[in-house]
């Protein structure tokens, strides 16, 4: 159980500012040697859901990565159901909005335990209580708040994750067409647990606070207290094998696509080894990665 802390005064946290970021249109992912030639794994990433991020939207620059590695991305418009996600290699739901349903959820985990993958991604509250059910499905409980940490002396919405904080897995270990992944950052974001048989692909260093929305804060930013939970030792990406399937959840949505600031700063594939990360998630999953 996480312990609940009061957060300290002196903490500065910029305001997470999604309705400020917008895709990049001219990112370039610059693959030389895609994952897949030919006619690879369709991706259906959903926007049945009220999707904050979609395939035309602030999620382009992933498909954009997607077809230059060899995937056949596709919007999923439609609820899912054995028909729908029945010819998917992987299923991407990022952000849904809109509620999951438990006819849903139980289409979803059956596909995945008879071979199906699925990467779920759901932000900084509010955006984790319509994945929270289908999280939980496969064990994950999810924070639903705001991630913090303290970097170069001062607490920052954008989390580095180096060295040991890169779980021992695949994914990571470079098995994949992106080669090892050396450092990951990602924004802001919330945490997740990590249930047995999983692995933590990126883990929360120990000082890591989770608040629970603006109100707090705006309390941290004017150097108030405000109520937080001490998350480290959980992750903001986890792994795990289910039946025949395989799973990612991720807890923050940056790191799967390019955006830029409103103050010209980028986040997202075009930082760090985000994009290493992001090609081998979707190798894994899709097995292109033992």
């Amino acid at each position: 159980m996480i312990a609940r802390v009061l957060a300290s005064a002196l903490l500065v946290l910029a305001l997470p500012a999604s309705a400020q970021q917008v895709a990049i249109a001219d990112y370039d992912p610059k693959i030389s040697q895609p994952a897949f030639t030919g006619e690879g794994p369709v991706v259906a990433i959903d926007e049945a859901h009220q999707n904050f991020h979609t395939i035309d939207g602030r999620y382009a620059p992933f498909a954009t990565l997607l077809r230059a590695d060899g995937y056949r991305p596709r919007a999923l418009t439609e609820a899912a159901t054995a028909e729908s996600i029945g010819a998917t290699g992987v299923l991407v739901i990022a952000n849904a909005r809109g509620p999951i349903s438990a006819a849903e959820i139980a289409t979803i985990k059956t596909w995945v335990e008879q071979g199906g993958s699925l990467l779920l991604i759901a932000d900084h509250a509010p955006f984790g209580k319509s994945a929270t059910p289908l999280a939980a499905a496969f064990g994950v409980e999810m924070g639903n708040g705001y991630v913090a940490v303290r970097q170069d002396g001062k607490v920052t919405s954008r989390i580095e994750f180096s060295g040991q904080q890169l779980g021992a897995h695949p994914i990571i270990a470079g098995a994949g067409p992106g080669g090892r992944v050396r450092r990951v950052e990602t924004f802001t974001g919330q945490s997740l647990s990590v249930p047995a048989g999983a692995v933590a692909l990126l883990v929360l260093p120990e000082d890591a606070l989770e608040v629970a929305g603006p109100p707090q804060v705006d309390a941290l930013r004017r150097g108030e207290s405000a109520p937080g939970l001490r998350v480290g030792g959980r992750a903001q990406a986890v792994a795990l094998d289910y039946g025949k399937g395989r799973v990612v959840i991720a807890g923050e949505a940056a790191m799967f696509t390019a955006q830029q600031m409103q103050s010209g700063a980028k986040v997202g594939l075009d930082i760090a080894d985000d994009q290493r990360f992001a090609r081998n998630v979707m190798a894994w999953l899709a097995r292109a990665i033992p």
